[in-house]
């Protein structure tokens, strides 16, 4: 079993930056393929970045590429995401996931735990 706990969502101007966060709890953290997906308001939840459990493997969605940086420290059994240049687009419940899957995935079905989200809001 693992918990997963988000934090660093907040409101941001576009343009701007936030580091969100997920700490995990429990056994094997560094075993787990970990990833960030979104949610924004009537939309359906939706992939943005991966990182495979060696922390040199990961991916994107298209819409994030070259602004969003996934990273991960095993030590420290937290993965985080770096996000710059935010548009009011990107405003979304952003929510931490773990899949026991080998390779990088982008699919919701094979993410085993899910945190409780935290929320991102880009407006002026």
């Amino acid at each position: 079993q693992v918990q997963l706990v988000e934090s660093g969502g907040g409101l941001v101007q576009p343009g701007g930056s936030l580091r969100l966060s997920c700490a995990a709890s429990g056994r094997a953290f560094s075993s787990y393929t970990m990833a960030w997906f979104r949610q924004a308001p009537g939309k359906d939840r939706e992939f943005v970045a991966a990182i495979h459990w060696n922390g040199i493997s990961t991916y994107y969605a298209d819409s994030v590429k070259g602004r969003f940086t996934i990273s991960r420290d095993n030590a420290k059994n937290t993965v985080y995401l770096q996000m710059n240049s935010l548009k009011p687009e990107d405003t979304a419940v952003y929510y931490c996931a773990a899949s026991l899957w080998a390779v990088v995935t982008t699919s919701q079905a094979r993410y085993n735990y899910w945190g409780q989200g935290t929320q991102v809001t880009v407006s002026s």
